[in-house]
């Protein structure tokens, strides 16, 4: 009993952080292509949702008036979730001074994010609207690398590349930034199959007839492009649509930010769950289930796994040498997590096991809050 649930644990933990990415790319070798084309330029409206945003809010502002792209076809959207701060002032100092159209909206009392784009996404103007977090910096050419995609008449959402980076603006090479890597290869394999499961929320865009109001506690950057795949359309990944996002400085903001976006998820996964049945939905049934659902409940098989290994240990080669291996991969994940603790720089050894447990972890606290019955629709500015 223990050694069936021992090689069912390992086959399943392979197969949801290696098996299903491999799978994706044998399918995608018969590459299902889309139809962009650089010339064209539809009208654009990029919606930004900010709550206390002073210290990022102009900065990104100036990054998306600065774009390579029509200014008399771009138009820039901000709702303020009752901001405390300078946030709204500043965003109308910018619309007074901008040669691009600068709209601010206040939304009162606070809602949250997904109210907030509810808002504002009928009064946008742009057959394709984008959204932005509000410390979002896009490379100059990513709102044109975006929406050249919607030339293909088949494609409903497009979402773009997010890399970490320092401070000094240098791309990272550990840690989050080798699981965005991970992330980020899988969708273009998901892509050149037909349909991506999972976005970035900080660069994404999709066509404004799509567009559906989604209730507050739903997070947007995930069922928008379930929605949108329901009704039949493609939602794909452009590479060459490039945000820079700065990494969080510690672990404890970012297993913050990673508790609530899995929880959100969670829910999310909960409220389009017809997706998952696969007599409608076929190929990207599988994918839902394989990318998301066992991905965000990884940490049971992997539990199993560690229990079942140290009973087992001393009974065979095979249980010996998984028992060390997790010993020593939760080992160096540990002396990660106590070299950050002392303001050290992590190499890729300590980094990637140590996010990957507090990936984990995330969930972990997410499945339970999930089973609470709790949810989060409000949130505060990312540290970093």
């Amino acid at each position: 009993m223990l050694e069936t649930l021992f090689w069912l644990s390992a086959a399943l933990v392979v197969y949801i952080y290696i098996g299903y990415p491999a799978l994706m790319g044998l399918l995608a070798l018969k590459k299902r292509p889309v139809a962009y084309d650089d010339n064209y330029q539809p009208n654009v409206s990029i919606l930004i949702a900010a709550y206390n945003e002073e210290k990022d809010i102009a900065e990104t502002l100036e990054n998306k008036i600065a774009q390579q792209y029509p200014r008399d076809r771009l138009e820039i959207l901000v709702v303020s979730d009752e901001s405390e701060d300078d946030t709204d002032q500043i965003v109308q100092r910018y619309a007074r001074q901008s040669d691009v159209s600068i709209r601010l909206f206040r939304q009162t009392p606070r809602q949250g994010k997904t109210a907030g784009l509810n808002l504002i996404a009928p009064e946008a103007k742009g057959e394709i609207i984008i959204f932005s977090d509000a410390n979002s910096q896009w490379a100059p050419d990513a709102v044109a690398k975006l929406v050249r995609n919607f030339a293909d008449p088949g494609v409903g959402y497009v979402t773009g590349k997010m890399v970490y980076t320092h401070d000094d603006g240098s791309l990272m090479g550990d840690g989050c930034s080798s699981y965005m890597k991970y992330e980020n290869w899988l969708r273009a394999k998901e892509t050149a199959v037909g349909s991506i499961v999972g976005v970035d929320g900080g660069i994404d865009a999709m066509r404004r007839n799509l567009y559906e109001p989604l209730s507050p506690d739903q997070l947007p950057d995930f069922v928008q492009p379930l929605k949108v795949v329901e009704k039949g359309w493609r939602a794909i990944y452009e590479p060459d649509a490039l945000l820079k996002e700065k990494a969080l400085k510690d672990s404890e903001s970012e297993f913050a930010m990673r508790l609530r976006v899995s929880l959100r998820a969670i829910w999310a996964l909960y409220d389009m769950r017809q997706l998952l049945n696969p007599f409608n939905h076929g190929l990207y049934a599988f994918q839902l289930l394989s990318h998301k659902v066992l991905r965000y409940y990884a940490f049971v098989p992997l539990a199993i796994l560690a229990l079942v290994s140290t009973v087992l240990s001393n009974d065979g080669v095979w249980y010996t040498l998984a028992f060390w291996a997790q010993i020593g991969f939760y080992g160096v994940a540990c002396a990660g997590h106590s070299k950050e603790s002392k303001g050290e720089e992590l190499s890729s050894l300590f980094a990637i096991p140590y996010y990957f447990v507090l990936l984990n972890l995330a969930c972990l606290y997410a499945a339970q809050a999930f089973q609470r019955g709790e949810k989060r629709t409000t949130w505060a500015p990312r540290k970093g």
